[in-house]
């Protein structure tokens, strides 16, 4: 992710723990729903405490136990493999990944355009690099985290958080996580694909209690 000039966005450490450990949790699906884990980060999840990983606490427990005991019967392979049959291949994938598909019917459509211009009134650009548009999971993913831990407190605070989700992630990405979790040869991503599910229904639990 940067801004409009190119340059990368800066991130911070927020003061509150709570916050931080949001942040961190966004990051690592924002990694898992982009690619198969390389050795580094599988290692480290498969060594990952059940009961004190990124997302430990409350109602996430048990998805967060689900995925690091489906990490641990993975392997780089294995995970690659299972990702590109259920995201890649040639032609149309098994499971779009691009929140356009499920708002729209279609790929580059309508949402696309909408979420373009609100992230350039956020300031923030595609990294031209990057393959994937911006309504793919991943981005969303690491908008959020910028949300909660950028620098810039103009756009990084709570009420950017909740435009921003109830605009471009809530319409959608349980009917994803849906999808994945009935897919027959989606085992590791089964697991994201529920832990993602219940981190958005806290995140969405959230911001209703902000409207209060």
């Amino acid at each position: 992710m940067t801004d409009p000039s190119g340059a990368p966005i800066s991130l911070h450490r927020p003061d509150q723990d709570e916050e931080l450990a949001r942040a961190e949790l966004y990051g690592l699906l924002a990694q898992l729903w982009l690619a198969s884990p390389a050795q580094a980060l599988l290692e480290r999840l498969q060594s990952a405490s059940e009961n004190n990983g990124e997302a430990s606490a409350g109602f996430l427990t048990g998805a967060w136990r689900d995925l690091v005991r489906a990490l641990r019967e993975s392997t780089v392979v294995g995970a690659a493999q299972e990702h590109d049959a259920l995201f890649g291949g040639i032609g149309k994938p098994e499971v779009f990944l691009y929140g356009s598909y499920y708002l729209s019917g279609f790929l580059n459509e309508k949402p696309l355009a909408a979420l373009r211009t609100d992230l350039l009134a956020l300031g923030l650009a595609r990294d031209p690099q990057r393959l994937e548009t911006e309504d793919h999971i991943a981005y969303g993913f690491e908008v959020m985290r910028y949300l909660i831990a950028g620098d810039d407190g103009a756009v990084c605070n709570l009420e950017q958080q909740r435009k921003f989700f109830r605009t471009h992630l809530q319409p959608w990405v349980e009917t994803l996580c849906a999808t994945v979790q009935a897919h027959p040869r989606a085992i590791v991503w089964q697991a994201l694909a529920a832990l993602t599910a219940q981190f958005m229904k806290v995140e969405t639990q959230a911001f209703d209690m902000l409207e209060l």
